[in-house]
Order: structure tokens, then C-alpha cells, then sequence
């Protein structure tokens, strides 16, 4: 069984997911919150998703091998990250996956897996979440 790392192409298409999705986050007015959490210049940015993604999928250990274990809660925890924070997230992800992965079902698959990251990296609740546990992006 191939790895999703392999299903997605490897490193070259990894690599342009990445890139478009901070395009996106960049220009997208609806991403401001999330953009304002970055850097001006992006390209550590850029270069520190890419490399966790190609090992969180199955590839070669980037992150690890130059910063650690990922500890992406822990990592994300000096940001103000709620629920519209996420759904920002997910919405540039989501626009990069569907310009960049032309595989229907692998697009739905990395979807979902995306959004897991998206609400464990959650730390505050949005206005409209349910007490004790809040609202997971769907």
C-alpha cells in the first residue's frame, strides 16, 4: 500500500500544495485572522509546512530531522487559534487541495485528515461553540 506521501506525488507536489496554500492565505480577505499570525515574509513559513507535511504523510522526516518533533499543539499555543481561525485554515488548504490534487478521493481523504489537525490546533471557542467541547470544522 502506498503512503499518502507517494499517493500525492512526493516531494515536487507537496512542495506547490504548500505554496499555494500560503499564496492563498495571503491574498484571501477572508483569511486575515490567520494571516496576521504569520510572519510579513512567509518563506520560513512556508518551508516548515512542507517539511512537516512530507513526514506527516509518509515521506521523509524534514521537520524532525531540523526542528524536533513537531509538538504542533504545544508549537501553536502562543496563537489565539478558535474555531473561525481554523475554518480560515481550512478554507486555503481546501482551495490549494482542490487546484492541486486532481483525485477526487485522495482530495476528500487529505481533506478530512487536514481538518483533525485544524481542531486539535483549536485553544480558544468561538462565539457559537457548545460549552464543554465546542464546534468541529466540517
Amino acid at each position: 500500500m502506498n503512503t499518502l506521501f507517494e499517493e500525492l506525488g512526493g516531494e515536487e507536489p507537496l512542495r506547490r500544495l504548500v505554496d499555494r496554500f500560503y499564496d492563498l492565505m495571503d491574498t484571501r480577505e477572508d483569511a486575515a485572522t490567520i494571516r496576521a499570525m504569520h510572519p510579513d515574509d512567509l518563506a520560513e513559513s512556508r518551508d516548515k509546512l512542507f517539511w512537516f507535511v512530507c513526514g506527516w504523510t509518509g515521506g521523509p522526516q524534514h521537520y524532525i530531522q531540523r526542528r524536533g518533533h513537531p509538538r504542533l499543539r504545544q508549537r501553536h499555543m502562543p496563537f489565539a487559534i478558535d474555531g473561525d481561525a481554523a475554518v480560515q485554515w481550512m478554507a486555503c488548504m481546501e482551495g490549494a487541495l482542490e487546484e492541486q490534487v486532481q483525485d477526487e478521493e485522495l482530495r476528500r481523504r487529505v481533506v478530512s485528515a487536514f481538518r483533525h489537525i485544524a481542531n486539535h490546533m483549536r485553544n480558544l471557542q468561538s462565539p457559537g461553540d457548545a460549552p464543554g467541547g465546542g464546534m468541529q470544522i466540517r
